[in-house]
């Protein structure tokens, strides 16, 4: 057992209460400590990384109690990976934060990113259904306090929004979750594993109720049509820091539906049979369509970006419905870039709104950044939208290459391909508005007081655009490990055994308790 795998938790969890208790009113104290606290947990996700990467399994026992009756937390490539992201995501949003002053128009932006980093952390790692439901509730807690920092009608009306999509969600999980428990009495992942297997023909009908429960409430937190009503205007209308960290928020859905229908309901199970082809899939498909629809329509940049992180979505649950182990490798992959993408045009618009004071999209007179600006979206509207040569090119074409042979893949390949037209042709309508019309506009008398962004928040944004270009340069390799993830998804018995500590064992539930 290893210490180690606790430390994203706690250690964001520890910073967030100093913060609030010892350094509420010092700013500068507050920035140093959530800097220091985040390049620490880089450093930790990738130690942990590092650590599974040839295929070991990490396990903390909280007091040391063994599953299924204790806490426990798990880490193997697909966890500590999400961990890694998370934590490199949440590295250049901080800056962003700090370079563009987002920080200082709240006392409590640094306590509940840290809550925030916490409750995402804990997702990922988490061994046990009920404590997945915790940690999504100190995600709700904390992103509704980002939601509506530095106040305002429009933000709180969005917040209020979204609280109540995301209530709606944890009723539900809590239904799933006492349906699961009456049918096998347990919510360790793994022990629920084995017992689900064993559920003869007769005993299907709690079981399967509880499993489509469970598709419902992550597909509202990952965003999928028809479920995806709370995002637009939530993401819009926060903070553009906390909009770009929301982008892991609805990659902790698919994270959830990859889990729990690979470990508990895989695909061949017959208790649970239809749901991913049949339930999952053409809703990906109406994701991806609508959101990118919904991109050509938008008349304001950050709902425009905001659509795009639903066809995102769509795309990444496009490849995960196929349960495959080449739909779930090419599925992570664009998980990586579509987060960073979608991250980066959110700090983007902010840019924009601060060099023009606005992000609706009508031409305008130029504006102070604007080149710097502009290459940016170029690059972040490019890597969105899936145009050679960054990685949103490699990852359709491997989600395409998953789906050849497939019964939909008629669906499947036009509904990609139109939907990526449809998306650059209204990606490009906004870059060509902001920055190229701009030019035959003539500034009136008066104009607001604009500034030029802080150096800061550029490096930022540049950060995660390099980044994007790495996941491009490096696509082989990290195309190999999401290979590596998904085999290791598709074969869990080590990963049972070892919760359970029960090698040998394995279909075989345990005890009642």
């Amino acid at each position: 057992m290893t210490h180690w795998i606790i430390a994203p938790v706690v250690l964001p969890a520890m910073l967030a209460a100093f913060i609030v208790l010892a350094a509420r009113h010092h700013l500068a104290i507050q920035r140093a400590v959530s800097v220091a606290g985040v390049l620490t947990l880089v450093a930790i996700a990738l130690g942990l990384a590092l650590q599974v990467s040839d295929g070991n399994i990490l396990l903390y026992r909280l007091s040391d109690w063994a599953a299924p009756f204790g806490i426990v937390l798990v880490g193997d490539r697909l966890s500590t990976g999400m961990v890694m992201l998370t934590a490199v995501l949440g590295l250049f949003v901080l800056l962003y934060a700090i370079g563009s002053g987002w920080d200082k128009r709240g006392w409590h932006f640094h306590a509940l990113f840290q809550f925030q980093l916490m409750g995402i952390m804990g997702a990922f790692l988490t061994g046990d259904l009920f404590n997945l439901f915790v940690f999504f509730e100190v995600l709700l807690i904390a992103s509704y306090g980002l939601m509506i920092h530095a106040g305002g009608n429009a933000r709180l009306r969005a917040g209020v929004q979204y609280v109540l999509f995301n209530l709606i969600g944890s009723t539900l999980f809590l239904f799933a979750l006492g349906s699961i428990y009456a049918e096998t009495g347990t919510l360790n992942m793994a022990d629920l594993a084995a017992r689900v297997a064993v559920i003869g023909p007769e005993d299907t009908v709690g079981i399967r109720v509880a499993a489509v429960l469970l598709l419902l409430v992550f597909a509202i937190k990952a965003a999928v049509v028809p479920l995806h009503f709370w995002l637009p205007s939530s993401y819009a209308e926060a903070p553009a820091p906390v909009a770009a960290l929301f982008a892991i928020m609805t990659k902790v859905g698919a994270y959830a539906i990859i889990r729990v229908y690979t470990l508990i309901f895989p695909p061949d199970l017959e208790v649970t049979s239809g749901l991913h082809d049949l339930w999952l899939l053409p809703a990906a498909l109406l994701s991806l369509a609508i959101g990118m629809v919904g991109v050509l329509a938008a008349k304001r940049l950050d709902r425009l970006v905001a659509f795009s992180v639903i066809g995102s979505m769509g795309m990444v649950l496009v490849a995960t419905a196929l349960f495959t182990p080449a739909g779930i490798a090419a599925a992570l992959y664009y998980v990586v870039h579509s987060t960073l993408a979608g991250a980066a045009l959110f700090l983007i618009s902010d840019l924009v709104r601060t060099g023009r004071g606005n992000v609706d999209l009508t031409a305008q007179p130029p504006v102070a950044g604007a080149a710097m600006t502009a290459g940016l979206f170029f690059a972040g509207a490019i890597a969105m939208v899936g145009l050679p040569p960054l990685s949103g090119f490699i990852g359709k074409l491997l989600i395409l290459d998953a789906a050849y042979g497939t019964n939909l893949v008629v669906w499947i390949w036009a509904v990609m391909l139109v939907s990526s037209l449809i998306s650059l042709a209204g990606f490009a309508r906004a870059g060509s508005v902001l920055f190229w019309k701009a030019e035959s506009v003539e500034a009136p008398d008066t104009m607001p007081d604009l500034s030029t962004p802080a150096a800061l928040s550029y490096v930022a944004v540049g950060g995660l655009i390099a980044l994007l270009v790495a996941n491009t340069v490096f696509a082989g390799p990290i195309h190999r490990y999401t290979t590596s993830i998904a085999a290791q998804l598709f074969a869990p018995g080590p990963y049972i055994a070892t919760v359970l500590d029960t090698p040998g064992k394995l279909g075989t539930p345990t005890e009642d308790h």
